[in-house]
């Protein structure tokens, strides 16, 4: 039985970050072990210009803890007012990786996000002329569409149309969680990508609320249902360049998780590889992890694989804190529900 494994060391192609004092306490967690992560940009007020990213990757590079070796690649939050020079001149510059499409009201602050797409299309041009990858937030979110449904109805209304209306455009669909996400990535040719959370191969909805609800394990798009999750965690585990990890790892204090109306959101920064190294261990895909992990994000965004490597080792179960203490305030770490036997040596 495989007791270590060396690979490249991996990228998050999805990760919060937030700000202040959040932004001081979490970062940490994930330049542990990550080289480069796509920073989300939907603060408040969110990055909008190239400016703002500019300001906010300064501020990120502050926050590091001295000695660490991370690369935060930005991207600009999508409006119906978002200036197409200004995201040339951000892409031309080499300061933005990505566009982020959020359909208004989608997610945590997305009241920014698009409604009308229309009013968009010039940016779409535009990043299709320049090869500037657009990444979705795939859920609809039309009130009469039911939760587990938007997903899958977002391929149908709102991101083929963009895609035929705009020849060109690549796309990454972010945190899927379906297999109609999962078969729409695959026949989409080599413009399309997804990327796959740590919890979404974990959770199912009955974690949430069977038994009691658990809004630690609450997330959107929300997690679905078993034959889904079984559908990604061979997606992750398949070799199949076109899906690579996005952790959507996204903090939240404990006060506003554990509230009548609680923010969406599982904070995986801590643990991601070794809850994945179980994944793959268990589906015996472990040779198959460094691509998920290094390799096909990498070849997507047009970026080199990274050179320095990491060792994962199978030994004692890891003693993890359950919460991750900021200047904001506590944070939860999300639990698999399993102990956790791989350790990452960097």
């Amino acid at each position: 039985m495989t007791q270590s494994l060396t690979l490249r060391r991996p990228d998050d192609w999805h990760l919060h970050l937030r700000d202040g004092a959040m932004l001081e306490g979490v970062l940490p967690e994930s330049a542990r072990h990550f080289a480069r992560a796509i920073v989300m940009p939907n603060l408040v007020p969110p990055v909008v210009t190239g400016a703002q990213a500019a300001a906010y990757r300064e501020r990120i590079l502050a926050a590091l803890p001295e000695g660490a070796r991370f690369e935060p690649l930005m991207t600009l939050y999508l409006t119906e007012t978002t200036d197409p020079a200004d995201v040339r001149t951000a892409a031309a510059s080499g300061l933005v990786k990505a566009v982020k499409l959020y359909p208004a009201g989608a997610t945590t602050n997305s009241a920014s996000g698009v409604r009308d797409f229309d009013r968009v299309r010039g940016v779409l041009e535009t990043m299709a002329d320049i090869g500037l990858p657009l990444c979705v937030h795939g859920e609809v979110t039309d009130p009469a569409v039911d939760i587990f449904d938007r997903e899958a109805v977002f391929l149908d209304r709102v991101l083929d149309p963009i895609r035929q209306a705009t020849p060109g455009l690549r796309v990454v669909l972010e945190h899927v969680t379906t297999a109609e996400g999962l078969d729409y990535v695959r026949g989409g040719g080599p413009g399309i990508a997804g990327t796959l959370t740590t919890h979404h191969l974990i959770i199912n909805r009955n974690h949430i609320l069977a038994g009691g609800i658990r809004p630690h394990y609450y997330c959107l798009p929300v997690a679905k249902r078993e034959t889904h999750r079984l559908a990604l965690r061979k997606a992750a585990t398949s070799g199949e360049g076109c899906f690579f990890l996005g952790t959507d790892s996204a903090p939240h204090l404990d006060s506003t998780k554990e509230a009548a109306c609680g923010c969406a959101g599982c904070f995986t920064a801590t643990n991601t590889m070794s809850i994945l190294a179980h994944v793959f261990e268990e589906e015996g895909a472990l040779d198959r992890l460094e691509g998920f992990v290094s390799l096909h994000g990498p070849r997507f965004y047009g970026l080199p694989a990274n050179e320095e490597r990491i060792t994962l080792r199978k030994g004692e179960p890891l003693a993890l804190p359950a919460k991750i203490l900021t200047g904001a305030g506590p944070v939860t770490l999300f639990d698999p529900g399993f102990p956790l036997l791989w350790h990452v040596e960097t």
